[in-house]
Parts: C-alpha cells; sequence; structure tokens
C-alpha cells in the first residue's frame, strides 16, 4: 500500500520511532519526533511521530500549464497558487496515519493507536468519523488495504511471531521480521493467513480486479517488490534492483502498471539524511522499469488518481525538512502543490471518485511530540477522477 518504506526522520525533524514506511520510509506511530519518513514508509508501525522540524518558509508556487484539460484545471486551481484548496480533520480517530478509501470511498482502512491499545492495530472507519472498527489486536500491525469487491481487506501484523524481535517498522534495517499477510472480512473474522516464514512482508495493496496482491519482501536485509494471487499462492518477485530498495507500490487503475518509490542502497549506507529517493513505474511482469522523477530531492510514498495518469505524492522541501503534497503526471513534467503548512503532511490518498485526498498530518497537534492524525482535502477542482465522473462532469 503505500508506502512501507521508511525515511528515516532526523533528531531535527524527527517522527517518533518509525520511518516512513510502504515506500515511505517508515511510518510511525501517532506522535512525530525528529525525522524525515519515509511513504506509503513507514509500515506504519507506524504512524510518524513526528516532532515538526523548524517552520520553513513556504512560497506559493505557480505553475505554468502545458498540459491536457485535466492537467489545465488543475494548474488554474487555487491549490497551485499558495492557497490549499478546503481541508478538514476526520473526527474521533485520534492518531492515526496511512489509511486508503474504500472501493466504494465511504470507509477508510489504516493503522490507528486509539485508548487501550499498547500499539498500533488496522482500523476500519466511515470517512465522517463514525463506526470506527478495530480489525486486529494482537501484534504490531501496520499497512492495509481494500479488495475491489469491499468485502474483504488484506492488512499486515506480527500477531502470529511473538517470539521474535519486535523490530522497527521506520527503520529498513530492523523491519519486524515475521511481519506477516492476512486477509479477512471487514468485521476480523475468517482471518486467513497468506505468508508463513520469518522475513518481513508488507507495503501491502491489491490490482483494481483483485487479481494480484502486490507487497515488499525483505529477504537477507534486501527488499523487493512480490506479487500473489488473493489466496497467497505462487509469489512472484516483480523488481530486481540490486542498487535500489523499492516500497509502497500501487497500482493504476484499469492497468498492470505499478507506482512505487525507491532509494539507492549507497545512499542508505551513506546515512544520507533526508534520504534521497525517487519514483519508478513497471509492468507487473517485471517489465518497462522508468523513472519518473529526477531531482536530488527526496519524492516518496506516491498513489495513483483514478483517471490513470495522475498521482499524488510527497516532497521534503528545503530548508526544513517540510514535508508537502504534490500533484504528478505521467504526461507531464509539471507538478501542482497540495498542501502549504509547515507540520509534516504525508501519505496522500486519492478518492475512488477523485473528489477526496486524505492525508494525514502534524497541523494541529499540541506543542511537543507532533500526533499525526487524518485530514481530507477537497480536490474535486483538479478533475482527476475516473473518465465517467470528468465525462459527467462536463
Amino acid at each position: 500500500m503505500k508506502d512501507t518504506v521508511w525515511i528515516r526522520l532526523s533528531a531535527e525533524d524527527s517522527v517518533s520511532g518509525r520511518e516512513q514506511r510502504h515506500g515511505d520510509v517508515g511510518r510511525q506511530n501517532g506522535t512525530r519526533q525528529n525525522g524525515p519518513e519515509p511513504r506509503r514508509t513507514r509500515h506504519i508501525g507506524l504512524i510518524l511521530a513526528m516532532a515538526v522540524s523548524a517552520l520553513a518558509i513556504l512560497a506559493g508556487l505557480s505553475l505554468r500549464d502545458a498540459r491536457a484539460q485535466s492537467a489545465a484545471s488543475a494548474s488554474e486551481n487555487p491549490a497551485n497558487s499558495g492557497h490549499e484548496l478546503p481541508t478538514h480533520i476526520i473526527p474521533n480517530i485520534g492518531p492515526a496515519a496511512e489509511f486508503y478509501f474504500s472501493p466504494d470511498g465511504k470507509s477508510i482502512i489504516g493503522d490507528a493507536k486509539r485508548t487501550g491499545d499498547d500499539s498500533y492495530h488496522v482500523y476500519t472507519l466511515n470517512i465522517d468519523g463514525t463506526n470506527i472498527r478495530r480489525i486486529n489486536d494482537h501484534g504490531d500491525d501496520a499497512c492495509s488495504y481494500y479488495f475491489p469487491d469491499g468485502q474483504r481487506i488484506v492488512w499486515t501484523s506480527t500477531k502470529d511471531h511473538p517470539e521474535l524481535p519486535k523490530g522497527n517498522y521506520s527503520d529498513p534495517s530492523d523491519y519486524p521480521q515475521g511481519a506477516e499477510l492476512y486477509t479477512s472480512k471487514l468485521d476480523g473474522s475468517e482471518v486467513h493467513r497468506l505468508t508463513n516464514n520469518t522475513n518481513y512482508e508488507a507495503e501491502v495493496s491489491v490490482r483494481p480486479d483483485g487479481q494480484w496482491i502486490l507487497f515488499g519482501k525483505q529477504v537477507n536485509g534486501k527488499i523487493d517488490l512480490w506479487r500473489m494471487w488473493p489466496d497467497g499462492s505462487e509469489p512472484v518477485q516483480v523488481t530486481h534492483l540490486p542498487e535500489w530498495e523499492p516500497g509502497g507500490a500501487f497500482y493504476f487503475p484499469h492497468s498492470n502498471r505499478i507506482i512505487f518509490r525507491a532509494w539507492k542502497v549507497a545512499d542508505q549506507e551513506a546515512h544520507k539524511h533526508p534520504l534521497p529517493m525517487s519514483l519508478f513505474t513497471i509492468n507487473d511482469d517485471g517489465t518497462d522499469l522508468k523513472k519518473i522523477t529526477n531531482d536530488d530531492g527526496t519524492n516518496w510514498s506516491p498513489y495513483p488518481a483514478p483517471d490513470g495518469h495522475h498521482y499524488v505524492f510527497v516532497k521534503v522541501l528545503q530548508p526544513g525538512n517540510n514535508y508537502e503534497i504534490y500533484l504528478g503526471d505521467l504526461n507531464s513534467p509539471e507538478q501542482v502543490r497540495l498542501t502549504y503548512n509547515s507540520a509534516f503532511d504525508g501519505f496522500p490518498v486519492i478518492s475512488p471518485d477523485g473528489h477526496w485526498l486524505l492525508f494525514a498530518s502534524s497541523r494541529d497537534a499540541a506543542a511537543g511530540p507532533h500526533t499525526l492524525t487524518l485530514y481530507l482535502q477537497d480536490i474535486s477542482s483538479l478533475h482527476v477522477g475516473p473518465p465517467e465522473v470528468k465525462a459527467s462532469a462536463k
């Protein structure tokens, strides 16, 4: 799912304990301490306890639009002039991060730590903050996702390996070994275990037609992308990138095309901070690998839009290691900035109809450790919904 890769937060912009995962370098517990995280990477061990880094002065970006009609409307949007589109908090859930929409867009699933929880667990809730339900209460949970029928879910947990070290979803060198993948019904019943080993398997998502489960697997310290049937059979390695650490992968709609983030093994070993990351696309048979970002910065936590060519992701702006959300386009180099806040904004996801941007932020957290929680931004004016929605809006 979005990143399980975590970006380590430095002591200056820390996130508590976990990196941003799922393609991010690690999700952490709901509080942010100091340090950058990597998307879809906290494996949210989650939810980044991110301590706000020094305030970064935000300059409004005025992007010139040279793309087709949908991109043009995006560049004309107030989001591109230094002002956010209407944004509101999702009430009641508390510390939470890395959530994903149900196929009908009415519910979300992800990691949260609520009263009585000794760790982060998978929860579902309605997008208005009602009908909150915990799926699992054992071990340490991470990435989760809906199947396209909306009746079953897939999620990550260490619940069957209490004998193994707890590990740290935010540290690629210490990912929880024995993190396994499971499916269940929406109420947490009928749990089926998909993997059975002592490897780290997380950062999970599902192809929009339900044919494949996509996930990250770490073997002997090296991560690559894998896919398997919904029953856990016939796992196939998708990426073979010895010089890169890929993760936080998702399918574009109506396609076998995958978007993911990756960092260089050499940069990780050199302890670069923030860790440079790039975005890529690849077919799920491992062919046609393309690098879609070309700067030297941190580009993390990508997620595809329902129109099939736009995507949202996180850029770490300097100075100040400021995490902000952007809209990109496979058909254009232009990027549109969507968030303007000196707090952490990350783990962006777009609703199936293209109306909402869901993300985690520490923007309203109290002073001290800055807890992440969930927000919705109305991006309907950007017209990144599926073709049928675009057509009806004309």
